[in-house]
C-alpha cells in the first residue's frame, strides 16, 4: 500500500526506508535491517530522524519496537498489525477469525504448539484487547474482539506477511 513520500525526504536511503515502512507498517528494526541493504548505524540514524520529524510513529512492544507511518493508524490498529507481524499470534488470530471461539487446547492442536506457548500468546492478545475470553464451565473460549478489523488489515497488508496457512484461513473466512 503505497502513499506519497513527503518532500523533505531528499536522501534516497531515507526515502527507501520510509517507503518500506509505508508498505509494511508495524515492521521492526531487525526486519528492516534484513530486508534493506542499509548498515545498522545508518538505519538507526534515519529511523531517529524520521521519528524526530514526526514522519513515523514508534510503538514499543513486548518483543520489538515497531514503526508506522505517522498518523496512519490508531492504537488499536497498531496493536492488530503488531500481532499480525508475529507468526504464532497471526495464526491464532486467523483460526479464531475463521473458526470462531476456540480453547487453548484446540488452538494448540491446530498449530501443533504446546498449551503453554498458545497460552502465552493468547494472554498477550487478550492484554492488547484483540481477543476476549469467556469461561464455559471448565473450558475457556477465546474469540477475536473485532474480527472484521483484523480481516481488513490482514487483507490490505497481506503481501507483507507471507504466510500461506493464514492466507488459506482468511480466504475461508471471506468465502462465508
Amino acid at each position: 500500500m503505497s502513499e506519497d513520500i513527503p518532500d523533505n525526504l531528499e536522501l534516497e536511503t531515507r526515502r527507501t526506508i520510509y517507503q518500506h515502512i509505508l508498505d509494511t507498517p508495524g515492521i521492526h528494526f531487525r526486519a528492516l535491517f534484513e530486508e534493506l541493504d542499509v548498515a545498522k548505524g545508518t538505519l538507526q540514524y534515519h529511523l531517529h530522524w524520521l521519528a524526530d520529524e514526526s514522519l513515523l510513529d514508534v510503538r514499543d512492544g513486548e518483543e520489538y519496537t515497531r514503526y508506522f507511518p505517522a498518523g496512519s493508524f490508531d492504537e488499536s490498529d497498531r496493536a492488530v498489525l503488531d500481532a499480525l507481524r508475529r507468526t504464532i499470534a497471526r495464526r491464532i488470530l486467523a483460526y479464531l477469525v475463521s473458526e470462531g471461539p476456540l480453547t487453548t487446547t484446540e488452538l494448540g492442536d491446530r498449530l501443533e504448539k504446546s498449551p503453554s506457548t498458545i497460552s502465552w500468546h493468547l494472554s498477550n492478545l487478550v492484554d492488547a484487547g484483540l481477543v476476549e475470553k469467556e469461561r464455559d464451565g471448565r473450558e475457556v473460549y477465546y474469540e477475536v474482539s473485532d474480527a472484521d478489523r483484523v480481516q481488513y488489515l490482514y487483507t490490505v497488508y497481506r503481501g507483507s506477511f507471507t504466510d500461506r496457512l493464514v492466507d488459506q484461513l482468511f480466504d475461508l473466512f471471506e468465502a462465508y
